[in-house]
């Protein structure tokens, strides 16, 4: 159970740090993608405040929910593959470093969603 919730916490933390990097600087992010508009880049790091907050809650539990935690991994999963449609094709026009950044995100939450799979196979009980 504990491996469980320090993972949902560490991706709390790391899903609202950059959430809050996406709406604080949005201007430097579209530039460092190559892209010329901000909004989008405010809407994904609201998302991800939104987001972490609710991984927070369910990581400070002390047995969190079965189903809010499949349901944060099921998210996490679709995050990586909006992110392979984006970066296979190359859509967007964006910058090398956009792409770059975008796999590296997406490499990261895979790896939340695989540990956070792990750690409820530690539950014995049906919820």
């Amino acid at each position: 159970m504990k491996m469980l919730k320090n993972v949902l916490l560490i991706n709390a933390i790391s899903s609202g740090a950059a959430g809050l990097l996406l709406v604080l600087f949005p201007d430097y992010t579209a530039g460092l993608f190559g892209a010329a508009l901000q909004w989008p880049f405010v809407a994904a790091g609201l998302f991800l405040i939104a987001f972490a907050s609710f991984v927070w809650m369910q990581g400070r539990q002390a047995k969190p929910p079965k189903g809010w935690v499949k349901l944060i991994i099921t998210l996490d999963i679709i995050w990586v593959a909006d992110s392979l449609l984006i970066v296979v094709p190359q859509l967007f026009d964006l910058s090398f470093i956009g792409y770059l950044l975008i796999s590296g995100v997406a490499a990261w939450v895979a790896l939340m969603a695989f540990l956070q799979t792990r750690g409820l196979q530690q539950y014995r009980t049906p919820q």
